[in-house]
């Protein structure tokens, strides 16, 4: 448990008697170099020994659960009458019980008074290595909590000057505090030394560390330059994507990849993160279909609109009080990609592209339905017609033509006549056609007028047929 580690820590701390003594240089405070002696190990007084003692068998104490219960007032009474004494007190005495006072302030959420603690065990000459330089650590992550990051920095600089090893977890540290100061070169450079240190020490670098590598990228791209910063960041999201696999850095990587112009690569993303149920936004399951398209995959595409169409999310809705014009926001239940004109388009072309007619045109017929315009109901003639669903082309054109706000209108009447056409419905076919022959384009005019003298020649064959067929029926 974190408390009986944390007090198994004191207990060493302060009875620890049989390791040689070291020497480091530290500065006064004008920058003028002293040697400063600190040992490694001292003893405590016998008196203070066994009120220390007490204290940490209280802070031990656990409930019939095994859990952390201790006797903080057996604590509090003790450290109160050490603190009281103090004047009486050696100076390693006096740094122990201070550390004590440190860790009491720290687990009850009392920062300025753990720093305050912290600091007088530093101050003491007779201090030990290992509790000051537990206690610089320690205060320089309460400065770092307090929002003191420059007292932290320099604190924690202070405190890798003194130890033997410093690990990932303390490179991690002062590259957050760096970051929050500004430094974004130092902080980028900490950061990668925790990286490179985790995978030596043999375990994977922590999630955060590089998502604030990516920030400081993100701020230095000018320096760095704008491409090479989207490169330095595509990597950080690429390993991110595989050892902390989020929709946020799916969608980071395949931005970049957009950013990079590798639209192939952004689809890729995106479709992963969709086989993986991330994509809860109408937006990146449009983005997704239409990276799809772009890279002739119409069929996935297709699949991507319609499994966002079954897919039931929660989402705010701002509603307008017509009365009063107040907002409100409603929370509401709906598929992820509604269906709307747009996105039934969408789909029905995906469909189209992929050679699924059959599936296309009940899609078009709700886009239709919804349409302000005709275009959406002359698109579904001519898939009816190809398909030669004759009546409902027809009917589906003529829908059009009523609606109105078509491009190429000439087209459109050409298009129906050839539908009567098939039907041998010729006086209408020539109407269209007759129609379509007064546009101002040359080409049109042309292919309307063929397509009249081809349907009266066709009337005059079909009729010459009939009157043959009644004859040798009458003849039979």
């Amino acid at each position: 448990m974190k408390m009986n580690k944390i007090i198994y820590l004191f207990v060493i701390l302060a009875f620890a008697f049989s390791f040689p003594s070291s020497f480091i240089e530290a500065q006064s405070s004008d920058n003028a170099k002293k040697e400063v002696k600190y040992k490694k190990a001292r003893a405590l007084q016998t008196k203070t020994a066994k009120k220390m003692a007490k204290v940490y068998e209280a802070l031990e104490v656990v409930d019939d659960k095994g859990e952390p219960a201790p006797d903080m007032e057996t604590v509090l009474e003790i450290l109160n009458e050490l603190r009281n004494d103090q004047a009486n007190l050696k100076s390693y005495d006096r740094s122990v019980m201070w550390n004590s006072w440190g860790y009491v302030y720290f687990t009850e959420g009392k920062y300025t008074q753990a720093m305050q603690a912290y600091e007088n065990v530093i101050n003491e000459e007779e201090v030990t290595l290992p509790i000051r330089n537990a206690a610089i650590f320690t205060l320089a992550q309460l400065n770092m909590v307090q929002e003191n990051y420059k007292k932290g920095i320099e604190l924690l600089l202070e405190w890798m000057d003194q130890v033997e090893e410093v690990t990932a977890q303390s490179w991690s540290l002062l590259g957050q505090a760096y970051f929050q100061v500004g430094n974004y070169n130092k902080s980028m450079s900490s950061l990668k030394t925790a990286i490179s240190m985790s995978e030596e020490e043999g375990y994977k670098p922590k999630e955060n560390w590089y998502v604030m590598l990516a920030a400081c990228i993100s701020e230095l791209k000018q320096q760095i330059g704008p491409k090479n910063a989207l490169l330095q960041q595509l990597d950080i999201y690429e390993i991110l994507v595989n050892l902390y696999p989020k929709k946020l850095y799916f969608i980071q990587l395949g931005g970049t990849y957009g950013q990079l112009g590798r639209e192939k690569d952004y689809m890729i993303t995106l479709k992963a993160a969709h086989a993986k149920d991330f994509l809860d936004k109408e937006s990146e399951y449009l983005a997704l279909a239409q990276l799809l398209l772009l890279n002739q995959n119409p069929y996935w595409a297709a699949q991507v609109l319609v499994s966002g169409q079954k897919k039931i999310v929660t989402y705010t809705e701002t509603v307008v009080d017509k009365n009063t014009g107040k907002e409100t926001k409603v929370e509401k239940t709906g598929p992820v990609v509604r269906s709307n004109e747009k996105n039934l388009k969408l789909l029905a072309d995906s469909w189209r592209m992929a050679q699924e007619i059959d599936k296309a045109i009940p899609v078009l017929e709700q886009a239709a339905k919804l349409s302000k315009d005709g275009k959406s109901y002359v698109l579904l003639g001519n898939l009816y017609l190809a398909e030669d669903k004759l009546n409902e082309a027809v009917d589906s054109i003529k829908k059009g033509l009523k609606k109105g706000k078509i491009d190429k209108l000439s087209q459109v009447h050409l298009t129906l006549g050839q539908a009567y056409f098939e039907l041998q419905k010729f006086e209408d076919a020539k109407k269209e056609f007759r129609i379509a022959a007064r546009d101002k384009d040359k080409k049109v005019k042309t292919t309307a007028n063929n397509w009249i003298k081809y349907t009266e020649n066709e009337e005059v064959r079909v009729k010459n047929l009939a009157l043959r067929r009644d004859y040798i029926q009458s003849q039979s």
